[in-house]
């Protein structure tokens, strides 16, 4: 252990603890830019400097390393002066204009340059362009290099937690930015769109294509019947944004805003992931009966970053993928057939939105194998929870005062086996609840599946249902992808199901979730939560969905039926992922 004084309260940490964490374990706070523990602490920004006595030094909190007997000022008067002018610097290049920028009011920066009361830049303005031109406005995702403070956080979090390794320096010198790797285009690389280099960003230099225009026209015009349909990791989260704890901002206040927008039906997406695991569960039985999964498991399908990143870093294990369609394609394909049928009107009347934590989603939803000359797109567009909330800011909608209001049916109505879906190792275990039962004739009691709901990134567990021995993995982020489809490859891991979400803590901590620049850890909160409601609920197995039955019976058949494979299922090889952009 090594004992030191920070601004004058001594400290005892173990030896090897940076400045930076041995100020905060005191409770003092060191601001900083391009900090990220565990991926990013290069002191690239320089903001986190502090004076050391006796060493005639500034030096940088992120990445020195106490000694004993260390002495620290962190706001002595040459640290103030020395960080006042690195942020000076750093918003000289960058584009200040906080009035139109998505992150004002939620931006590092920003709130650095607030606290240090800088009230104008003495330096020339020398904002940075493109090396290789105008970022393209139709890709998902978004790069605004004017607003980039070059602090590294999206390639490491890029290289690192997912191993996609799309951003790289370019340019030297004053010139120098961040682009896409190996001199490419944005829609010519391998992006899986996760959007976890959005979240982490510290400034709005990464965010996603807005589209709530295209909403907006939607509910305007007299000619569509606007409907919505709201993902599971999205009811512990949206609140964040109005500073309401989740449970007090319930799907019914949800609902309720949602109606004052001026959507016709509001409807949950958890009817979706209940239907999907209908298809899924019997799919992968199919597959482990027949014995086709002796040598590679049957991968998930329900993240569509997840199915991005297998088809283009393992294009050969794409036959693996189940070919069940996401939660969010099965609705809609129902949504634009049957429900279309109930309401009585021409599918092509209905415009629905997805509100979804994901950036993968827009794209999932323009794939060509996801829409037909009949019916149009299934989904018709998609909006991440931050678009959302900025929807209801801007027709200042404040759900404190709304009152719940129920959500529409039919397609209204799920099991918490659906709720579960937006936290790692709910897709899985939900799969294996109706697997129980089709196996056992009985429902099993979902504490038996406790093994895969939280623990490491990667969880495995092995259940005997009915005399037969599945054994499962659970895994979260693509780099813990990446290591476990190597694992398989070499013979080292052998798995009957494999359940992988691309954003570590799954859906829950999608890359079109709010951003918290104070809290790193919501993911992990925000699936708890989605626990939580599946033990509170009656209906946990998605088979005693009453409204899926009531599908079924009406018009599916039976789940993996003729018509069931041609609007719930898909052919993951008929598109690759340089194509729709």
């Amino acid at each position: 252990m090594v004992t030191l004084t920070i601004d004058n309260k001594r400290v005892t940490v173990p030896e090897g603890t940076t400045i930076m964490e041995a100020a905060r374990s005191a409770h003092i706070q060191i601001p900083h830019l391009c900090y990220l523990k565990g991926y990013n602490n290069i002191a690239a920004c320089r903001v986190c400097c502090v004076e050391v006595e006796n060493e005639n030094a500034m030096v940088t909190a992120c990445n020195s390393p106490v000694y004993e007997n260390m002495v620290v000022h962190t706001n002595s008067p040459r640290a103030r002066q020395t960080r006042r002018i690195n942020v000076e610097l750093i918003l000289s290049q960058h584009d200040c204009k906080c009035a139109t920028c998505v992150r004002s009011g939620n931006c590092q920066l920003q709130r650095i340059a607030n606290d240090l009361n800088i009230i104008n830049v003495p330096y020339p303005e020398q904002l940075p362009v493109g090396l290789r031109g105008a970022w393209t406005s139709t890709y998902p995702l978004f790069r605004d290099y004017q607003k980039c403070i070059k602090c590294m956080r999206c390639i490491q979090i890029c290289d690192k937690m997912q191993s996609v390794h799309i951003w790289d320096i370019d340019g030297t010198g004053s010139r120098t930015t961040v682009d896409v790797s190996h001199n490419r285009v944005i829609k010519d690389s391998d992006c899986t769109l996760c959007g976890q280099c959005i979240t982490h960003c510290p400034t709005a230099g990464l965010r996603e294509r807005d589209d709530t225009d295209k909403v907006y026209d939607a509910l305007a015009n007299p000619d569509l019947i606007p409907i919505v349909q709201i993902a599971p990791a999205v009811r512990t989260a949206w609140c964040e944004s109005f500073g309401l704890d989740p449970k007090a901002a319930p799907m019914g206040k949800m609902a309720a805003a949602l109606r004052r927008m001026g959507f016709a039906h509001v409807y949950d997406t958890c009817f979706g992931a209940d239907l999907t695991i209908m298809e899924e569960a019997n799919e992968f039985l199919k597959r482990f009966t027949s014995g086709e999964l002796k040598h590679f498991p049957m991968f998930t399908s329900c993240c569509p970053g997840w199915v991005r990143f297998l088809k283009g870093q393992f294009p050969e294990l794409t036959g693996q993928l189940s070919t069940s369609k996401s939660p969010q394609q099965m609705f809609g394909a129902i949504a634009k057939t049957w429900l279309a049928q109930k309401l009585g009107v021409p599918a092509e009347k209905l415009f629905l939105v997805s509100i979804m934590p994901c950036l993968a989603k827009k794209a999932e939803c323009d794939l060509p194998t996801m829409q037909t000359e009949e019916r149009g797109k299934d989904v018709d567009v998609v909006l991440t929870t931050r678009e959302f909330t900025r929807m209801l800011r801007a027709d200042r909608i404040d759900p404190v005062h709304l009152d719940a209001e129920p959500l529409d049916n039919p397609m209204g109505v799920h099991t918490g086996a659906g709720t579960i879906f937006g936290a790692t190792g709910g897709v899985m275990e939900a799969a294996l609840r109706t697997a129980y039962w089709k196996l056992t004739g009985q429902d099993p009691d979902p504490a038996i599946f406790s093994a895969i709901r939280t623990g490491p990134a990667l969880r495995e567990a092995v259940y005997n249902m009915g005399g037969a021995t599945v054994r499962c993995a659970v895994v979260s982020g693509l780099a813990n992808a990446r290591a476990l489809i190597h694992d398989l490859k070499t013979g080292r891991a052998h798995y009957d199901f494999v359940e992988v979400m691309a954003c570590p803590g799954g859906c829950s901590g999608g890359g079109g979730q709010p951003i918290s620049i104070d809290d790193e850890e919501r993911a992990g909160i925000r699936g708890s939560g989605l626990h939580q409601l599946d033990a509170q609920m009656k209906l946990r197995c998605s088979h005693r969905n009453p409204q899926i039955q009531a599908l079924y019976e009406e018009y599916l058949g039976e789940p993996m039926s003729e018509k069931a494979e041609d609007l719930l299922h898909t052919d993951h090889f008929a598109w690759n992922v340089t194509e729709c952009y």
